[in-house]
């Protein structure tokens, strides 16, 4: 009895030193927080630097996207980010706050959007000599986003551009000053 009683204590304090051990923040980075300037982007042909049809064919090829300016000029535009991905806009999700203050559209969502259950990063672009692709990092107003992208005129640590689907929606962000969280 009393080793069956003494087995049952080590069991106990094993497990509250596992569940401890949980609880405990580790050797995890902690974020970095830091005031960034932060510019909208979409992918159109003003604020990317493309244009439709070439000067080979007399622009008649209009259904061909060509880049029309920098050390890239005449190669065909694919809409591809300078990692190998395409841009998105973030979302957030089934499970966040527009689901809180609007719980009557889960139903809708989950019927008609499935798409949309899983939150999605956002594209980021900097300058990857200070912040490497795969860089996650948070911009009120914006949400999660990950450095997937290199701007042209993006240099050092304190600038970063933000990927939008519509221009309308970029030059609403336009250029800011914010708190970005590092991860």
């Amino acid at each position: 009895m009393v080793l069956q009683d003494m087995k049952n204590r080590i069991f106990t304090s094993l497990m509250l030193f596992t569940l401890l051990l949980l609880f405990l923040p580790g050797c995890t980075k902690q974020p970095v927080g830091k005031v960034i300037e932060a510019t909208a982007y979409c992918g159109c042909s003003s604020c990317c630097g493309w244009e439709r049809g070439s000067y080979r064919y007399l622009k008649l090829d209009f259904w061909n996207k060509y880049v029309s300016k920098g050390p890239r000029a005449s190669v065909p535009y694919t809409g591809q980010t300078a990692s190998g991905t395409y841009p998105n806009e973030p979302e957030e999700g089934l499970f966040s706050m527009d689901s809180i203050h609007r719980p009557w559209m889960i139903p809708v969502r989950i019927l008609f959007f499935p798409w949309y259950l899983m939150p999605e990063d956002g594209t980021i672009a900097a300058d990857t000599q200070y912040y490497p692709f795969g860089t996650r990092m948070y911009v009120p107003g914006y949400g999660w986003g990950v450095v997937e992208d290199r701007g042209g005129a993006i240099k050092g640590p304190d600038r970063i551009d933000l990927y939008y689907k519509s221009h309308s929606d970029a030059l609403k962000w336009g250029r800011r000053k914010v708190a970005v969280t590092i991860e």
